[in-house]
């Protein structure tokens, strides 16, 4: 298992974020009722990327961008299906947050939701609190939002 740093443009965290947009689908029952949170998760803005592989095939990811000064957005994290349950999830979103750091941010947001039971138990598990809904999130029912003070 190794993990690496890249950006959104990475091929490997390209293919793993559609993977993860088909679970996502079939949490949903199709993109057509989740056809309002699309527009939230493209990968223009999205400069850090964490990835993990399993004798060099990508298994998994996490990112963030920037959302507001000293807080960043976790977007687009995904273990492939045989993967979960075996801490790649922990590994990724602590690298995740280290980099943070390192890049001046003190916060981390992310949004989720109910559906997301693996996903919800994880953030929790690690240190993330149930918060306000934020920005585009506020109308969207079924946004969970969540944050992480780093460094504590």
């Amino acid at each position: 298992m190794n993990f690496i740093y890249t950006n959104g443009c990475n091929q490997d965290f390209i293919k793993l974020c559609r993977l993860l947009d088909d679970y996502l689908n079939e949490i949903a029952g199709g993109e057509k009722n989740r056809a309002q949170y699309i527009q939230y998760n493209t990968l223009e803005d999205i400069h850090d990327v964490v990835l993990a592989y399993a004798d060099n095939v990508p298994i998994g990811c996490a990112s963030f961008k920037f959302y507001e000064a000293g807080a960043a957005e976790v977007k687009r994290v995904f273990v492939k299906k045989n993967f979960r349950g075996t801490g790649i999830a922990k590994q990724l979103m602590s690298l995740l947050e280290k980099r943070a750091l390192t890049k001046g941010f003190c916060k981390l947001l992310l949004e989720s939701g109910a559906p997301l039971v693996e996903a919800m138990g994880l953030y929790q598990q690690i240190g993330y609190s149930v918060i306000e809904k934020y920005g585009q999130y506020k109308d969207l029912q079924e946004s969970i939002c969540l944050q992480k003070i780093l460094g504590k």
